[in-house]
């Protein structure tokens, strides 16, 4: 895998196939409001910007707007995009290069970044809990005003107008069987 230099200025350039012109490459206008690059003395981060900024140059461009072929359309923008993506990923290349020679060098760091993330998402997870909680707590509460409402009758609105006739039949002990 190549160095990853050059990600930041006063590094040294990466040689490589991605030459970057102008924010919005070679041909296409640049993205409003950004000033030109010097060719030779761009870092990693500036071929980032400079791609993005190209996605959005070539959506926005007359040309496109004005364009009748699709095909001619869709190819700038999938070019603008690839482009985007390959610098993306020498990026992460490089910060995971980074990362693995922080590790060795300082692994008493790593071991206490993930002493952090590990204390943050237990503090995560016991938020977690804490609101499910509550919401068990309020539902058990509604279960009870439930059953508490099943439970007297007298207060429940009587459902017709043999109701009275009902509840005082309730109340009278069963007729005794006949012999046969």
């Amino acid at each position: 895998m190549a160095s990853m230099s050059g990600m930041f200025p006063g590094q040294q350039q990466q040689p490589g196939p991605h030459p970057v012109g102008g924010p919005g490459g070679p041909g296409q206008p640049g993205f409003p409001g950004t000033a030109s690059r010097p060719p030779g003395n761009n870092t990693l981060v500036d071929e980032l910007e400079a791609s993005f900024e190209a996605c959005f140059a070539s959506l926005v461009s007359q040309d496109y707007v004005n364009g009748t072929d699709q095909e001619e359309i869709r190819t700038g923008v999938d070019q603008c995009i690839q482009k985007f993506l390959d610098v993306a990923r020498q990026t992460e290349c490089f910060f995971l290069q980074k990362r693995l020679q922080l590790s060795v060098q300082k692994p008493e760091q790593v071991v206490k970044e993930d002493v952090s993330e590990l204390r943050n998402e237990l503090q995560r997870k016991e938020m977690l809990v804490q609101k499910h909680l509550s919401k068990l707590h309020h539902w058990q509460q509604v279960l009870e005003d439930v059953s508490l409402q099943h439970r007297k009758p007298s207060d429940l609105p009587p459902p017709g107008p043999l109701a009275f006739l009902e509840q005082a039949s309730a109340s009278l002990p069963p007729a005794p069987l006949k012999p046969n």
